[in-house]
């Protein structure tokens, strides 16, 4: 299933007419390939979905999991802000995330993370897509492409605040695997929705016979064209829309949370400092927690607005406040719900930051893109474990080093997708998430 079955088609048909051999096999590859259905993973999983909170802009990693002590005659760059130790595996990290630093035994620091390059643009597109330059498909469809969804009244993929459609485009694979966005970046959260899944204007009963019917034209328009999975696409598109409709504003709706929910999750804040957009990032982790509750494989968090220059301070001890709270009551509601086991939480941005001089007296950072950290919990990682490291001033990786191909790689792989085998034929070749170029599954991470 992990080879694109329009691949093996062509190979196959080599001499007995490649049209008619196509028409043969036409519907079991519009149904193995281009479906929700859940698919069986080719290895064991350690994880059965996968939480993306994405912090877009470059987190300062220094001042929040980096610990580097200021010593010497000469102090380095490091960070202004106290750190301890936390939890019985004493991971280090800062004032500035005390409820992340509560569950310091759940997560697996990964400090050796690099890029190819420090453009915001190019760095986001490689972190989601693989490619720094190329329209691919992102990290969640290629996920949904080799998994498909749990819950067919759902997407497999939801983008929550998007930053731009780079991170839920499916480009060449089925458009049915490409991601949902709920929400834009900086948008009220709580007026975001689902758009055009919802109308009264006729009953459910007559919505499904309109529906047949404009179906059953679009089924003779393909029997015509056989090969168009972008039509393909549009079928399955409206069938799960009418889906939707009896799912997807029930799960939005967050009145059946109890208020100490609520509070704990800080549901409604929205903090607008400096260079950070109001957000009520809050609501958005609550919905993480409820959408993969409801069996959607891959939800994408977003955070933007940590492009933090000047006043490096001020905006990081905004953004801190703002995410370190919800983020915390998701782990806490997934360890609760025994789902953290098979729910894998990644943490990170495209790159990260220097840090500070405190000599110089200056609050100015840069890109740092050698050296930085994410962090991943639970779907069978290593809880309280730091893999790799920086050198002393913390600019660039030195042990452990993890690239984003090998992150995706990893990921895949607690999936249960070998990343070598999940591919698609477009163009005259078959594509990866991981690439052309090696990448290697990071096992140290794993429990």
């Amino acid at each position: 299933m992990f080879r694109s079955r329009r691949s093996m088609l062509k190979s196959a048909s080599c001499g007995f007419g490649y049209l008619a051999f196509q028409s043969l096999f036409q519907q079991q590859l519009l149904a193995e390939s281009s479906s929700l259905v859940a698919k069986a993973p080719a290895l064991p999983a350690r994880a059965k979905r996968v939480i993306f909170l994405c912090m877009s802009g470059g987190p300062a990693q220094l001042d929040m999991f980096d610990y580097k002590p200021q010593v010497g005659k000469k102090k380095h760059p490091g960070s202004v802000y106290k750190f301890q130790q936390h939890g019985e595996s004493g991971l280090w990290a800062s004032e500035l995330v005390p409820e992340m630093a509560r569950h310091a035994d759940k997560l697996c620091m990964i400090n050796g993370m690099y890029a190819d390059t420090g453009n915001h643009a190019q760095s986001f597109l490689q972190l989601h897509t693989g490619e720094k330059l190329r329209k691919r498909p992102s990290m969640g469809s290629w996920i949904n492409y080799g998994l498909g969804t749990e819950n067919q009244n759902l997407p497999g993929f939801i983008s929550l605040n998007a930053a731009k459609p780079s991170v839920y485009s499916s480009v060449f694979l089925p458009p049915i695997f490409e991601g949902t966005p709920i929400g834009v970046n900086g948008e009220d959260m709580s007026q975001a929705m689902i758009n055009d899944i919802s109308s009264d204007h006729l009953s459910p009963t007559k919505k499904r016979k309109q529906l047949d019917f404009v179906q059953a034209m679009n089924r003779q328009h393909l029997a015509q064209r056989p090969d168009d999975t972008q039509l393909d696409g549009v079928i399955e598109s409206m069938e799960l829309a009418f889906r939707m409709q009896m799912t997807a504003p029930e799960i939005l709706d967050l009145s059946s949370e109890t208020q100490e929910t609520i509070q704990r999750y800080r549901v409604g804040e929205k903090l607008s400092v400096g260079t950070c957009r109001p957000t009520d990032f809050g609501r958005q982790c609550l919905l993480a927690r409820r959408f993969a509750e409801a069996g959607v494989r891959f939800i994408e968090v977003n955070h933007g607005s940590w492009d933090q220059h000047k006043n490096h301070r001020r905006d990081l001890e905004a953004n801190c406040k703002t995410t370190d709270a919800p983020i915390a009551a998701l782990l806490d509601d997934l360890e609760m719900r025994g789902m953290l086991d098979d729910t894998l939480v990644v943490w990170g941005g495209e790159f990260g930051r220097p840090g500070l001089t405190p000599e110089n007296g200056k609050d100015e950072t840069g890109h740092n893109y050698r050296g930085f950290t994410f962090w991943m919990a639970g779907g069978g990682t290593k809880g309280g474990y730091v893999h790799g490291k920086t050198n002393e001033t913390g600019a660039r990786s030195v042990e452990g080093k993890v690239h984003f191909r090998d992150l995706h790689a990893t990921i895949l792989h607690l999936l249960g997708l070998p990343h070598e085998q999940l591919a698609y034929f477009h163009e005259g070749r078959n594509h990866r998430l991981t690439g052309p170029e090696e990448a290697k599954v990071v096992q140290e991470l794993f429990a």
